[in-house]
């Protein structure tokens, strides 16, 4: 086993390099190869520099039996080696010194290879030491020294695309050949900024820096074992290994693995052809759009999902699981069999002295194959022919699956967020035995669940993600019908309505209370396209494009406040003069003022009048009446008043209703549209005088704050992330089980409460606990108890700030903090932790929430261990506990005796009291818990 330092000139010296089936291909990306450039480029003349390990594998006769016409080589003295480890960096050197070649070559037409020199040797020579030869005496057989094994794309794309063999044919490309593809064009560009700069000399030191002075460790593996082990350990450098990667390596050794009289050579082969030929269409399929390759471990995940039981314990189960079910112990058991002899047992052993010297004979054994090679095949055809159909759902429009209404349903769930349903899709489209008619009506009725219960409702991501993960198996097994699962869908989405619509009326006037309105309403875009979606239908022409409507651009806008959030000129201060600065702030965020333009603007143009944002009159903007089914439909008004924001508003949220099959009440919609005072029948001033009035150019809202609001949402997510994280630390998982998000707020639900608890910040000095309280007879409810509440929490609560006029009801308690300084999160945690417990307390003391309610469920099965078990006391360690729940409990379990204190608070502790047991004992160093049964 060699184990020396050698430079690129030496290691080439009759050796022949092939990347092996079970390698990935070339993953190296920019920021690999401005590090790579930088350290030869910098290198001293005097210098060397360490490059790595380089790990081959010299290969036998029979391996390379398949090379076909390169085996000349071999038969000429060259060592056929596979690259163990380092592909990556000595794929890089052939590019670039290929590269350096190439425009060592293209500078000097007028010569011959023999005579243009690097570093004292012809190009010809070069070439043929490096990179290809030809056999003699024709020189019709072209042999690279360097490349992958046949049937890869990668040995294609290498050969005619980065070597420029002539006659290629077509080649294919995948996410792998585009790094290829990208290194070649760095390396070019950067050896011609070199030629430009210092000459032929300069390409000279530079190939004598690539092939003297770049030295690798050269290490040599001895057997196939070691070859496979090797390769998943030390691919843990540099640019990791994916769990895509990992696995097609696991694969490949489990079949080297099969004894011969089960499963001989030719078997052998097949079977490494299908894992090759899989992972050559999956990484077609990831690779297929190249300015958005797909991740190859989402798709490992999905496909787990579909072909194997869900769990949803950790997020890595899945590879975890395959590792485990795809491993060598699988492959083969050892049974025990005892030989008969054909007498009598007897009993009367005599236990000698000498009986311990007497050589044990080991006991015969069978293997027995747990782990058929039949299902490492299903499993591979599985994962080859699903990959299409998950490129699919991302890529709808350019299937070849899908009808055109498919295309568009489909379409429709990345616009609003497929979210976990993107499995199921994929396993819906892959059932080519189901109708179009299933498929759109399954389609319709997932981004019918998602529009309610997710974006009305805004519940956790993951409800009924464990279901339905479930259901993609059973679906895509033929072991559930789709009309079932359908039913089950509709059913579930009807059931939660009567929960989505308060949560989102509530979402709705907390955004009217910061001033925002619907504009701040996350799936505004999605909803306003589907209006004009409607519309366009009716007409028969799209006018909406949604890259263009939804693409981000600084200081542009394309869902624009028809009236402006901070109106500056004269036609808009007039139109708007019987309300106040309030009240035009309100209207402006309805949902009713808010367009979808088909072509976004400056957002300086926001406050034009009217008149100017229905033609095409002001430069920069398309006029109304030239855009959008929407911007049309708005065109047609001779002006624009309160009481049209206010009908407007009614109109989107009746479609709304129409579109998503669901009815609100006359309160809900009332509070929705929440600008009723647009009709009050109040008195209007007389028209301000023009000649006093000076018009002032103002920045929009917008456009003014964008660039602060973007630094002030960054602070608060940074801040809401860390108090989350400090909640999970401190086993707080009732009160930081939500999203951080760029908000001012942060939510705590309240079960079966007419209010939930909420922390806000404030211009970054205060932090507030609220009661958000949904109704005034809440309110009222709350303030009879008022008192009570008080003296449980310990201080004086703010009762009376909310709005006049305002539904809901907002109960404050504030303190002055230096929010979004890191240094004091800690102090600031445990002062929203603590006061969170006393009023939360204090509300179940007064009999507002129920003492029995919990908000997290991970401790079930402990209540169900407990409430089954017959013993009167008991000890569990922690990691019982752990391995009952099936998560790791946080620190403050095994660093604070304060955690295991019963509180209606404390998850953990409560869970223990209700199944009936009490704590008698917390020992931090043995790390247990002594219960005793309550009698």
């Amino acid at each position: 086993m060699a184990n020396e330092l050698q430079p690129l000139s030496l290691l080439f010296q009759n050796r022949l390099f092939r990347i092996p089936d079970y390698q990935r291909g070339y993953a190296w990306q920019q920021s690999q190869l401005i590090d790579f450039w930088d350290d030869i480029i910098n290198l001293q003349d005097d210098r060397y520099h360490y490059t790595g390990l380089l790990s081959l594998k010299e290969l036998k006769k029979k391996v390379i039996s398949s090379w076909g016409e390169d085996i000349w080589m071999v038969d000429a003295g060259f060592k056929a080696c596979h690259i163990v480890d380092g592909q990556q960096r000595l794929t890089t050197f052939i590019v670039l010194l290929n590269e350096l070649i190439e425009i060592a070559k293209a500078e000097n037409k007028d010569l011959t290879e023999n005579d243009i020199v690097l570093g004292f040797e012809t190009l010809k020579d070069i070439r043929s030491k490096y990179i290809c030869r030809h056999r003699p005496p024709n020189n019709q057989i072209t042999t690279y020294l360097f490349g992958y094994e046949v049937d890869n794309p990668s040995a294609e794309y290498l050969k005619y695309r980065v070597f420029n063999e002539p006659y290629s044919g077509s080649v294919n490309e995948t996410y792998y050949t585009k790094n290829l593809k990208y290194a070649k064009e760095f390396f070019k560009k950067n050896i011609s900024e070199l030629y430009a700069d210092e000459g032929m000399k300069g390409l000279s030191n530079l190939y004598l820096k690539l092939t003297q002075r770049l030295m690798f460790n050269i290490h040599e593996i001895d057997d196939d074992y070691d070859v496979f082990v090797a390769f998943e350990t030390m691919n843990n450098r540099g640019k990791k290994l994916t769990n895509l990667e990992l696995l097609k390596n696991r694969l490949i050794y489990l079949t080297t693995l099969y004894a011969d009289d089960k499963f001989d050579e030719l078997d052998k082969s097949n079977l490494r052809k299908q894992i090759n030929d899989a992972w050559k269409e999956v990484y077609y399929q990831l690779g297929r759009n190249e300015k958005t390759p797909l991740s190859d471990d989402e798709f490992l995940r999905a496909h787990w999902i579909s072909y194997f039981s869900y769990s949803r314990k950790k997020g890595d189960d899945y590879i975890n699981f395959l590792l485990g079910k795809f491993s060598a112990k699988n492959i083969f058991k050892k049974k025990t069999i005892y030989l008969s002899s054909g007498e009598e047992e007897t009993s009367d052993l005599n236990y000698d002295e000498d009986d311990l010297n007497v050589e044990i004979e080991e006991k015969e054994t069978m293997e027995v194959s747990k782990l058929e090679p039949s299902e490492i095949s299903s499993y591979v055809n599985s994962l080859k022919d699903l990959a299409k159909y998950w490129y699919d759902t991302y890529f709808p429009l350019q299937s070849e699956n899908l009808t055109q209404e498919e295309k568009q349903w489909v379409d429709k769930l990345n616009r609003i967020g497929i979210g976990y349903f993107r499995p199921l899709v994929m396993v819906i489209i892959s059932r080519r035995d189901f109708s179009e008619e299933q498929r759109l009506k399954a389609f319709k009725a997932i981004e019918r669940f998602i529009f309610i219960c997710f974006r009305l409702g805004t519940y956790q991501a993951t409800f009924r993600s464990s279901e339905y993960n479930r259901a993609t198996r059973s679906v895509y097994l033929h072991e559930m019908n789709l009309e079932d699962l359908i039913e089950d869908i509709e059913d579930t989405t009807n059931s939660n309505i009567e929960y989505a619509i308060p949560n989102f009326v509530t979402r709705i006037e907390k955004n009217f209370d910061n001033n925002t309105g619907f504009y701040t309403w996350n799936p505004i875009r999605y909803f306003l396209y589907e209006y004009e979606v409607f519309l366009s239908q009716k007409n028969n022409i799209d006018k909406l494009n949604w890259m263009l409507f939804t693409k981000s651009e600084k200081d542009k806008v394309s869902i624009e406040h028809i009236l402006p959030q901070t109106p500056s000129k004269y036609y808009w201060k007039n139109a708007f003069r019987q309300f106040d600065e309030d009240e035009i702030k309100l209207l402006s965020g309805a949902l009713g003022n808010l367009l979808p333009l088909s072509q976004s603007i400056n957002s300086s143009l926001q406050n034009d009048s009217f008149e100017d944002k229905k033609t095409s009159k002001s430069s920069g903007r398309r006029g109304y009446e030239n855009g959008s089914h929407s911007e049309i439909e708005i065109s047609k008004e001779s002006d624009w008043s309160a009481d049209r924001i206010y009908n407007r508003s009614k109109q989107l949220l009746e479609f709304m209703e129409r579109r998503w099959k669901f009815s609100m009440t006359k309160e809900q919609l009332d509070r929705l549209v929440y600008v009723s005072f647009a009709v009050d029948g109040r008195e209007v001033p007389d028209e301000l005088p023009k000649e006093k009035l000076v018009e002032t150019t103002v920045k929009s809202n917008d456009a003014q704050n964008k660039e602060s609001n973007d630094e002030l949402g960054n602070k608060q997510l940074q801040f809401w992330t860390a108090f989350v994280n400090y909640c999970t630390e401190e086993g707080r998982g009732d009160i930081g089980a939500r999203k951080p998000l760029q908000q001012n707020w942060y939510d705590i639900a309240v079960p079966n409460a007419e209010f939930h608890l909420s922390f806000t910040v404030t211009r970054s000095k205060y932090i507030t606990l609220l009661l958000y309280v949904y109704n005034p007879e809440a309110f009222a409810q709350l303030e009879e108890k008022k008192d009570k509440i008080e003296s449980l929490f310990g201080d004086k609560f703010d009762w009376y700030s909310s709005k006049a006029g305002s539904i809901a009801k907002r109960i404050l308690y504030r303190k002055e903090y230096d929010i979004f300084n890191p240094s004091k999160h800690t102090d600031i945690f445990e002062w929203m932790i603590e006061k969170y417990d006393l009023l939360h307390n204090a509300l179940i003391a007064v009999g507002e929430i129920d003492a029995n309610q919990r908000t997290e469920k991970k401790f079930d099965p402990l209540k169900e261990f407990l409430v089954n078990s017959t013993e009167a006391e008991m000890t569990l360690s922690f990691r019982q506990i752990e391995d009952i729940i099936g998560e790791t409990l946080c620190k403050s379990a095994y660093n604070y005796n304060a955690y295991w204190n019963p509180s209606a608070t404390h998850i953990l502790p409560h869970t223990i009291i209700e199944a009936g047991y009490e704590i008698v004992n917390v020992d931090l160093i043995g790390k247990s818990v002594e219960l005793k049964k309550n009698k």
